[in-house]
């Protein structure tokens, strides 16, 4: 038997590790502070993975560290199998990179880095509100806030077309290099706004299926109201005046939406607002690039802005992604003096202009940088995407709920299901509820 496991073991370490694929480097060294190997992301923009090769070699040559770097794709969710198969074999990469609850998830098995955070909390300042609920457990960091494909996912709307059809000078509202202008841009003014771009034919493209962008922002909106589902206790609180509200909301909104948005993929919403069909989408500046290569006439007249507010503020869809060293790592000191040096001010500012401004830094400090305020065209179209004003709220769905309970609700797409099943289904409100009851009660006995 023992032979067995140990079999296994080295199995699921090979599996593993091929899962990384054939990027990444290897840097020599005089090998005075030992050998690390650590897994990161395989970054979407062309280039990013050379800037972070290059940190990754300064800081090996200094401090004498012999470096492996796998770079690992989220095509296939090979990501998620490779943080699965070396939790399963205690054996892989020393750090890894965690996405959304996979750290909380992992929390037994990740080494505390309090000590790192604090450090970085010094010059980066604090981490926002979603970073320290998905990377925080029983009061301590089990992995650090990481810049690098970390986004918002807030409206980017058509200036021509917003001007035009909704009355709504987008560049006007949130001007680059100043402060938002933006207390009238409310759930209610987005409201008309969808009913008359819809009218002239380019209707905003909401995605309302199970997969992530539509979970996002439908999230915000549900917190931008105050609707919870299941408080930070645990409790399962649907069945209240604010869910009921968000829903006749949605019942509004839906009709100004094309018709198939039930059925959109991730990628949906950004072909959408490519082909010229749309005036507005909720999405990192991931499409916007795109329509600069692909659609130039289109991609000049983009601008990445802030949420609509609600009554219980301004909330704005962030997806956060995680650096966390196991605790069967082999050279933990190593690794936490990686993560210092590549989550400098510095270091990150490197990244973010690598992303062409993708990448966002969770640190209040750290929505600054140059990038941001001088790429486009048009110049400043992404200025206000990283909320250098404190504008709104960094948040993900299903908040505060324990993160346990959370995970099932994000997963399962529940609040984009409440929807589709009162505007789709011809479900009462109230036969939604209990329909939404029966679903979380479940979740909380998993």
């Amino acid at each position: 038997m023992k032979r067995d496991r140990t079999t296994r073991r080295a199995l699921m370490r090979g599996g593993a590790i091929a899962f990384a694929g054939a990027a990444g480097i290897h840097v020599s060294g005089a090998h005075a502070a030992g050998r690390l190997e650590i897994g990161l992301w395989d970054h979407w923009v062309p280039g990013a993975n050379d800037t972070m090769n290059a940190l990754c070699k300064e800081w090996a040559d200094r401090e004498k560290v012999d470096l492996k770097v796998d770079y690992i794709t989220t095509i296939g969710q090979k990501h998620m199998l490779t943080i699965a198969a070396e939790a399963a074999a205690r054996a892989g990469h020393d750090m890894l990179i965690f996405t959304g609850w996979t750290a909380s998830d992992n929390a037994r098995l990740l080494e505390p880095v309090d000590d790192v955070v604090a450090d970085l909390v010094k010059t980066n300042g604090a981490p926002n509100r979603t970073a320290e609920y998905l990377g925080k457990v029983n009061g301590k960091w089990v992995a650090v806030p990481w810049a690098v494909m970390s986004a918002l996912k807030p409206p980017c709307s058509r200036i021509d077309l917003m001007k035009q059809h909704a009355g709504i000078d987008v560049q006007a509202m949130y001007p680059a290099g100043a402060p938002p202008k933006a207390d009238n841009w409310t759930w209610d003014t987005f409201l008309v706004a969808a009913e008359k771009c819809a009218k002239a034919g380019v209707p905003f493209g909401l995605p309302l299926s199970q997969f992530g962008d539509s979970v996002d922002w439908v999230g915000a909106l549900f917190q931008a109201h105050g609707a919870q589902l299941v408080n930070s206790k645990g409790e399962i609180i649907v069945k209240s005046d604010a869910v009921r509200q968000v829903l006749e909301y949605s019942k509004k909104l839906v009709q100004w939406l094309p018709n198939d948005v039930f059925s959109w993929d991730d990628a949906a919403n950004n072909r959408w607002l490519i082909s010229g069909k749309g005036a507005l989408i909720m999405n990192p500046p991931s499409s916007w690039a795109v329509a600069v290569r692909d659609a130039p006439q289109i991609g000049s007249q983009l601008w990445t802005h802030g949420m609509p507010a609600g009554p219980r503020g301004r909330y704005a869809p962030f997806t956060a992604n995680f650096a966390g060293i196991w605790t069967f790592a082999k050279n933990k000191p190593a690794a936490k003096s990686l993560l210092r040096h590549l989550s400098s001010p510095s270091s990150v500012e490197k990244l973010v202009a690598a992303s062409q401004g993708y990448d966002i830094p969770s640190f209040a400090n750290l929505t600054t940088f140059k990038t941001w305020a001088e790429i486009g065209p048009p110049k400043g179209t992404l200025y206000h995407y990283p909320n250098p004003h404190n504008h709104q709220i960094a948040s993900v769905a299903a908040a505060p709920a324990p993160p346990r309970i959370a995970n099932q609700i994000y997963v399962q797409g529940v609040m984009p299901k409440m929807i589709a099943r009162i505007t789709q289904g011809g479900e009462s409100i109230e036969k939604c509820l209990d329909w939404a009851q029966k679903e979380l009660q479940g979740f909380k006995r998993a």
